[in-house]
């Protein structure tokens, strides 16, 4: 452990390597074999085990925001299904091209505003007449006219931690929404993250095609490599994404690594005809060849192909080894709120950046003993706490709702201005 120094001397504590931070990581982990959720104990973390990014930051799904404002740019349906995965497969790009870290755990009422820039448009997957079995949508323009991708989360609730998300492009009518949360459990030598009980998945909504909503199911991963002093990320399960409107289900299904051990990263997946009112497919084999529309294969962390019903010809989806995490546009630290995430982690972040470790821990120690004493007072009040920018703290169906200051967010972030007054009831 490094040891602490006076922050004033201008010193620095010093640096462990990761293979250590690792070693010591275990030795913590080690406490929680057994527990059945380690993700809902919410331990505390030295400083120097952290990477200096909120929580809040870093679980966002827009690693490739250009993918996320294409969606529903086909006029055909199962090219729109496509366009879904071809987002899929990029929101989380950040592990394909960075290690895994453990970023600061979120507060209550701690929230994170950002927004890209969108100066080109992906080509549609698939031409062709729409196929929407309603009739009813209008044909959307687009184009490759310039877009802003924005985003807005916050911390709705702390036993469970849950966060909610939304996602907006106005221009290209296409929107996302859900809650965040994690399930862990450490197995001794690794540990399997999978979505908590509130987390149903990333809703999507195309407005511009009659508000088909996809339902994109997240699979469980193993974070392994603490006795080899490198962490590694590991997907064996299998994931859905549902459209009731347009009565198409994909399947996605993460092999095992290979007999060798060598992470294969493979997946393959089927595109269906499903019947909502029956949805009783789960596995790839269960479909029968007369339903298939389209499969899936590829490498998640290269190439991901399909290949169309009645054509053995495979197509690119989406290449990932040329791309990267695009950069985001946030707030000012100035127009900040105290409660806004950079900011409200601002003292942590700097002096785990200086290597000032032990000064770093003091500050997040400080952060979380305040976040116990409002606890203590609300209890003591009777108090409910209420999000600021959400409906409620969790739905029961994952998908939150805006309020009236939520909505005034996003519209502010997509004009590039960020005015917003203090909450009186600021939690964080």
């Amino acid at each position: 452990m490094a040891a602490s120094t006076d922050p004033k001397s201008g010193a620095v504590d010093q640096p462990q390597d990761d293979s250590s931070k690792l070693k010591t990581f275990l030795g913590i982990l080690r406490k929680f074999v057994g527990v059945a959720d380690i993700a809902s104990v919410r331990f505390s973390l030295p400083a120097q085990l952290m990477e200096p990014t909120p929580n809040l930051e870093y679980w966002n799904y827009l690693d490739r925001p250009e993918t996320f404002a294409s969606i529903g740019t086909s006029d055909d349906e199962v090219g729109r299904m496509l366009e879904v995965l071809r987002f899929w497969f990029t929101k989380d790009l950040k592990y394909v091209k960075g290690k895994p870290c453990k970023p600061y755990n979120s507060t209550l009422g701690e929230f994170f505003r950002a927004y890209w820039d969108i100066d080109e448009l992906k080509q549609p997957i698939l031409e062709g007449a729409d196929n929407n079995t309603n009739g009813s949508a209008a044909k959307p323009e687009h184009n490759n006219v310039p877009a802003k991708v924005c985003y807005l989360t916050e911390q709705t609730s702390h036993h469970p931690p849950v966060s909610a998300f939304y996602i907006d492009c106005p221009e290209q009518g296409v929107s996302a929404r859900g809650f965040d949360q994690i399930s862990a459990k450490f197995t001794g030598t690794s540990i399997r993250v999978g979505p908590g009980q509130h987390n149903l998945g990333i809703f999507v909504t195309l407005e511009s095609r009659d508000n088909e909503e996809y339902q994109l199911t997240h699979p469980a991963a193993h974070l392994g490599g603490f006795l080899r002093g490198t962490l590694s990320i590991s997907v064996a399960d299998t994931c859905y994404v549902t459209c009731p409107k347009t009565r198409i289900k994909v399947i996605l299904h993460y092999l095992e690594e290979g007999w060798v051990g060598r992470a294969q990263n493979r997946v393959e997946g089927v595109i269906f005809r499903y019947d909502p009112a029956n949805d009783n497919k789960t596995k790839i084999k269960d479909v029968p060849q007369s339903d298939v529309l389209a499969r899936i294969s590829g490498c998640w962390r290269e190439q991901i192909y399909y290949t169309l019903a009645g054509s053995s010809e495979q197509k690119l989806i989406i290449d990932l080894v040329p791309l990267f995490p695009s950069a985001k546009v946030v707030p000012p630290e100035e127009q900040q709120l105290s409660n806004e995430s950079r900011k409200f982690w601002s003292q942590v972040t700097t002096s785990i950046l200086d290597k000032q470790y032990g000064q770093a821990t003091k500050y997040k120690q400080e952060i979380e003993e305040r976040q116990r004493e409002k606890a203590a007072a609300r209890k003591e009040r009777n108090e409910d706490w209420t999000p600021r920018f959400f409906t409620g703290a969790v739905t029961p169906l994952g998908k939150p709702d805006l309020t009236d200051e939520g909505r005034k967010v996003l519209a502010l972030l997509h004009k590039g201005e960020y005015q917003l007054e203090e909450s009186t009831t600021t939690a964080a």
